[in-house]
């Protein structure tokens, strides 16, 4: 017969109970670690500062591009910049600031279609570009059924003409200014008489949109696109703020404050078009 000697452990088999604590004293309460929790020490390099007045976030942009956040507001005007050189169909060098129509158009669409926006606000600062790109922007802002103001600043040059006056008012700036020139192709042009006959129809297209959109004639666009003597090379006609309204090119001389109160004043003629033709 084997015997085996048993030490008595608390909690082991035989039993012995372990000492009842204090009643006077309260047991410490049991503390888990979580192991995906890092201290706060670690997580904050400084804690036990307090920085006042700006949140975290605030202090974050100030650091980043040196001005306080705007707070974000609802509003039911939209702003499109239309700045740089207009991308057509050809990329550009990444060094040029550019307005990519293959960006616009669908951004156009969706601004119709969008209920909460009421109005649109387009700014230009361009130099111009690819024709046919501009000229399909012009035309998607001229038909667009809600109020459309553009303003002009620092300049909106050669098809940045006809996007301007695509809106349905539009504003220039004192010192702000249009070059209007003929039509011109970069690269290789093959010499033929077709070559020409594009160019010239695609003349009349610019033509024809820009007179259809504005106060001007015909007869005066087409002076001042092929003006000589006033710039070097003979490349047409610069027309700096009022000078544009005098020509009935653009409606009205002012900057943003303008056409914001214009356009908030075309936005409750709409509507109350609209509530009209729904009564109707």
């Amino acid at each position: 017969m084997t015997i085996i000697n048993v030490e008595p452990q608390p909690g082991v088999f035989p039993f012995t109970p372990s000492p009842y604590p204090d009643p006077e004293v309260t047991p410490a309460p049991e503390r888990r670690e979580d192991p995906d929790k890092k201290d706060d020490h670690d997580r904050d390099p400084q804690h036990g500062k307090r920085v006042s007045g700006k949140s975290k976030s605030s202090m974050e942009a100030m650091k980043e591009i040196g001005t306080a956040p705007i707070p974000e507001i609802k509003s039911n005007i939209h702003c499109l910049t239309i700045i740089g050189q207009i991308e057509g169909h050809l990329v550009l060098p990444p060094q040029n600031k550019t307005t990519k129509y293959e960006h616009m158009i669908p951004q156009l669409v969706a601004l119709e279609q969008a209920s909460e926006v009421e109005g649109v606000l387009i700014i230009l600062n361009t130099v111009g570009g690819d024709v046919e790109a501009g000229l399909a922007i012009a035309e998607m802002i001229a038909s667009m059924s809600k109020p459309t103001v553009s303003v002009v600043l620092g300049g909106g040059h050669s098809i940045g003409v006809p996007i301007a006056v695509g809106a349905q008012y539009s504003y220039i700036t004192d010192t702000a200014s249009m070059t209007i020139h003929p039509i011109r192709l970069n690269g290789m042009v093959i010499g033929v008489p077709q070559t020409y006959e594009y160019l010239d129809k695609m003349q009349d297209r610019v033509v024809r949109f820009t007179t259809m959109h504005s106060n001007i004639t015909e007869k005066n666009f087409r002076e001042l696109m092929f003006r000589t003597g006033d710039l070097a090379r003979d490349i047409g006609t610069v027309l700096i703020g009022k000078e544009a309204v005098e020509w009935g090119l653009i409606d009205a001389v002012g900057g943003i404050g303008e056409a914001v109160n214009k356009i908030n004043i075309m936005i409750e003629e709409w509507k109350h078009k609209r509530k009209e033709a729904f009564l109707q």
